[in-house]
């Protein structure tokens, strides 16, 4: 009895907790874009010693540059989303147009950089060949494609903005308060 008890509270502060959160998706349906966003410059982070070797490695023509640009806008970006959707307010278009030119440079560099390395890799007369020493080459590519997915991801959902908040404002959050029926007349005069 009491181990059912136990779940029935745990239960029922799993779903407090998803209200919540609905709530809060509902009053901010610009999270979904910056949380993507956050996936798709932490994905960059992480792998940014890969990066970095690789271009040390490969020294082909504007691969520094291109990682440099990558990692330095997707941080403007994370300014831009901040700026892009004001609390209580409509969002800033002129932000969003540039937070979208910001993720298509982006997303150019990335590919640059992906065919730079695959240039090195494959049709270059000095082709590096891939060991388990230089596996970091195969590692910071995969990076790349990914860092790729998730900013073209994030791009579709701030597109999609919209119709995410106007989803979850379908979505029914309030709280089913039971009644028992009994209440009984409240005598509200002053007893003497």
């Amino acid at each position: 009895m009491e181990k059912k008890n136990v779940f029935t509270k745990i239960w029922a502060s799993v779903k407090e907790g998803a209200r919540k959160f609905m709530v809060t998706l509902k009053r901010n349906p610009h999270y979904i874009p910056l949380v993507m966003l956050l996936i798709s410059f932490v994905v960059l982070s992480f792998n940014l010693t890969k990066i970095s070797n690789t271009t040390a490695t490969m020294n082909k023509l504007g691969m520094g540059l291109c990682s440099f640009i990558s990692m330095l806008f997707s941080i403007l970006s994370m300014v831009c989303m901040l700026n892009a959707f004001p609390k209580r307010k409509k969002p800033n278009l002129p932000v969003i147009i540039l937070m979208m030119v910001i993720f298509a440079i982006i997303i150019t560099v990335d590919v640059i950089y992906c065919i730079k390395v695959i240039n090195g890799v494959t049709t270059d007369a000095d082709a590096i060949k891939i060991t388990e020493k230089n596996y970091f080459i195969v590692e910071a590519q995969n990076a790349m494609i990914v860092h790729i997915v998730t900013v073209a991801l994030t791009m579709i959902s701030v597109a999609l903005e919209p119709v995410f908040a106007k989803l979850l404002k379908k979505v029914n959050t309030s709280i089913n308060v039971e009644d028992n029926g009994e209440i009984a007349e409240i005598d509200i005069s002053e007893e003497e």
